[in-house]
């Protein structure tokens, strides 16, 4: 089984605070951890594109790839994604299914090479200009998890945020507030709050997430061949973010709880929708050598992606204590929070070879260093009211948080192509990702699986590839922070563990002219 296992539990704590806002050391790695997914070759051959070169795709890998082409192109690739999460949490599993069609790639390469005479008088054998459109992330998935807990409730985090900071239960924007409120957490005669949940006796938790969106770079390249021996490429880069989540969580007194229930807590549910949009910009340069016809090496540096964000979360809780239903919403104190900020993703090393079988096809080989500690937020100038420190000291945090957790990571691919014939060729594709986690007890690993095919007819072409993956990610559903307790028993919060099934399809139409 292909595995890959992601530091959720540090990420996607829904209850993290009243606004829902989207930055965290989740996010971070999220808009970082990108891998192009462009035409339906390069993906058959597992993107392995460091010094093959052709292909639309390698101007956001190895943008010297550009310098390999004789003929202007134009190339089209949509794709269909068939997600299935299976999840595990407290003994009960819950399955999910999700299918989304992207367009992973539109470009077109204008290409001048000399033929004749002129080929022979010029030193720069080929001089080609790129435009278009590669897909780097891919964020669409949906997963549920739900099961009876009888050790801890998300509401002793509201609990504990209004006995760490007195007065938070009548400041809007805080978790005390949300909790008394929606009369989940109470007061006793000296003041201290707790919760109105008997999950002591058994709590039904159901957490939903789904989520949409992705990352598309425009590519705007120029680079040409010099000489047969040395290729030369750069890339601009300006990805466009779009991502949306929609989060559900709820709880619900079991029906065999026999626990005391002075509040007569029946059920509630907190729901967050939350959007990040923006653009960003980076630079890629590369160069292939070729020092035979059998034999090429690769070498690309990325730049850090400088992003400029907009984020939108929009929170409610409904709750059903003491037999009448209270809600609270963006229209009763909850604010739609929007937030500006900037973010600064890894710088990326790549490099490749590449053994030509004259005619018979080719072997190739990538290795790609990522340094995901070097994450960075910035936000805008001014004081958060909710915590009373400026945005910029909890930017800080967050950025202290990717150092203590994140390292650089080594990625591997290898692929091949062979050519059956003039016209058809079938593609095999292999991809290892290094754990991106400091914490050896986290396993961050991703492994790829891909194959593919492709027709060749004078000017026309069109290939297709599939690539298929499993990778695991664990969850908790809530962070409590057990400082504010008070002496009551330290929570135990239950961690659920997912699995997702990734198929994709991928078809690439074009056209040489």
């Amino acid at each position: 089984m292909i595995n890959r296992v992601s530091l959720l539990l540090l990420s996607a704590l829904i209850l993290g605070s009243i606004t829902g806002r989207a930055q965290d050391i989740g996010e971070a790695y999220n808009l970082s951890n990108l891998e192009v997914q462009g035409t339906a070759r390069s993906m058959g051959f597992g993107n392995a594109l460091g010094s093959v070169g052709g292909d639309f795709s390698s101007l956001s890998v190895n943008p010297a790839g550009i310098g390999i082409y004789r003929s202007s192109e134009l190339t089209v690739t949509p794709t269909l994604r068939f997600n299935n999460a299976s999840s595990d949490y407290l003994n009960n599993t819950t399955g999910d299914n999700n299918t989304r069609f992207n367009f992973n790639n539109f470009g077109l390469v204008l290409t001048n090479a000399p033929k004749g005479k002129r080929y022979d008088r010029h030193a720069w054998k080929a001089v080609s200009f790129g435009i278009g459109m590669n897909r780097v992330a891919d964020f669409n998935r949906t997963y549920t998890y739900g099961g009876v807990n009888n050790t801890s409730s998300a509401t002793q985090a509201f609990a504990s945020d209004a006995n760490k900071n007195p007065g938070n239960d009548s400041i809007s924007g805080t978790l005390g507030y949300l909790g008394y409120q929606s009369y989940l957490i109470n007061p006793d005669s000296a003041g201290h709050f707790s919760t109105a949940v008997p999950y002591a006796g058994g709590i039904n938790q159901l957490r939903s997430v789904q989520e949409r969106g992705g990352i598309n770079e425009l590519a705007l390249s120029l680079g040409g061949n010099y000489k047969e021996k040395l290729m030369l490429g750069i890339t601009v880069g300006i990805p466009i973010v779009n991502y949306e989540r929609d989060a559900y969580y709820s709880e619900t007194l079991a029906p065999d709880n026999n626990d005391p229930n002075p509040y007569n807590f029946n059920s509630f549910t907190y729901s967050n929708s939350v959007s990040v949009t923006g653009g960003g910009i980076n630079a890629k340069i590369g160069a292939i050598y070729k020092f035979s016809d059998y034999f090429r090496i690769g070498a690309a540096f990325h730049s850090p992606t400088y992003y400029s964000l907009h984020d939108v979360s929009d929170p409610g809780i409904t709750s059903n204590v003491g037999g009448s239903t209270n809600s609270l919403s963006t229209n009763d104190y909850l604010y739609e929070n929007r937030f500006d900020y900037n973010l600064t993703t890894p710088w990326k090393g790549i490099l490749s070879a590449t053994f030509l079988l004259k005619t018979y096809g080719f072997i190739t080989a990538d290795y790609e260093y990522v340094d995901y500690h070097s994450m960075r937020y910035r936000y805008p100038g001014g004081i958060d009211y909710n915590t009373n420190l400026s945005y910029q000291q909890e930017a800080d945090a967050i950025n202290q948080n990717i150092k203590d957790n994140y390292q650089a990571a080594s990625n591997f691919r290898i692929g091949a192509e062979g050519r059956i014939s003039k016209i058809f060729a079938v593609r095999l594709g292999f991809g290892y990702y290094g754990n991106p986690y400091k914490n050896s007890d986290v396993n961050g690993q991703r492994i790829d699986l891909s194959g593919g095919f492709g027709f060749h007819f004078g000017h026309f072409f069109t290939d297709l590839a599939y690539v298929h993956s499993i990778y695991k990610g664990d969850e908790q559903p809530y962070n409590i922070d057990y400082s504010g307790l008070l002496g009551t028993p330290v929570a135990t919060i239950p961690t659920a563990t997912t699995t997702y099934n990734l198929n994709t399809v991928a078809l690439t139409m074009g056209i040489k002219f």
